[in-house]
């Protein structure tokens, strides 16, 4: 059984975290709510974690399968250095974030989801794991094909080989038998 990859989960978490939480402050601004200017922190709090969890780290082992348009985000996120790159910083910084959210009924899910997300981020942290950018690849991809000498020659479906047909400089070597037999009705 492999190794959880607690990042991942985290990186889901938190982006999830931070729409509801930015959808929440919207909903607590236009309704002008009591204390809506925690719903104005709510929608800035809730930008900013989706623009820092929007790029996803590379896997471990396996394919690490990127966000569309991740690149920009990432060379963003990869130049900030290892504040971004260290996930007990992700795990404090969105617990921080997450406690505003708590003081105005329209936020409170966000921050509760914020909240979840940074106890994942610190299982990631205490298991060695650390966000590492998926870049394009440099090497140019392999050439499909270079195992393929010679294409076959005939369609499918294709005879088994002690039936296929021979070369027609020989006529007779080129006939096979039917292995089925075939008479004519009439």
């Amino acid at each position: 059984m492999g190794k959880i990859e607690w990042a991942m989960w985290a990186n889901e978490q938190a982006l999830a975290a931070g729409l509801i939480y930015a959808t929440g402050g919207i909903v607590g601004v236009a309704g002008q709510f009591r204390g809506w200017q925690f719903a104005c922190f709510g929608i800035a709090a809730g930008v900013f974690v989706c623009l820092l969890e929007y790029p996803r780290s590379k896997r471990g082992k396996g394919t690490s399968v990127e966000r569309t348009g991740q690149y920009c985000f990432t060379v963003c996120v990869k130049a900030v250095g290892p504040l971004t790159r260290n996930y007990y910083v992700r795990a404090f910084l969105h617990a921080a974030l997450c406690v505003p959210g708590g003081f105005m009924l329209a936020t409170v899910l966000g921050c509760v989801c914020l909240g979840i997300a940074s106890l994942i981020y610190l299982s990631a942290a205490i298991h060695g794991e650390h966000w590492e950018p998926i870049l394009p690849r440099r090497e140019p991809p392999k050439r499909v094909g270079d195992s393929i000498k010679e294409p076959p020659q005939n369609p499918p479906p294709r005879p088994p080989p002690e039936l296929r047909r021979k070369k027609a400089d020989k006529l007779e070597a080129a006939v096979y038998d039917n292995p089925m037999s075939v008479t004519v009705s009439e």
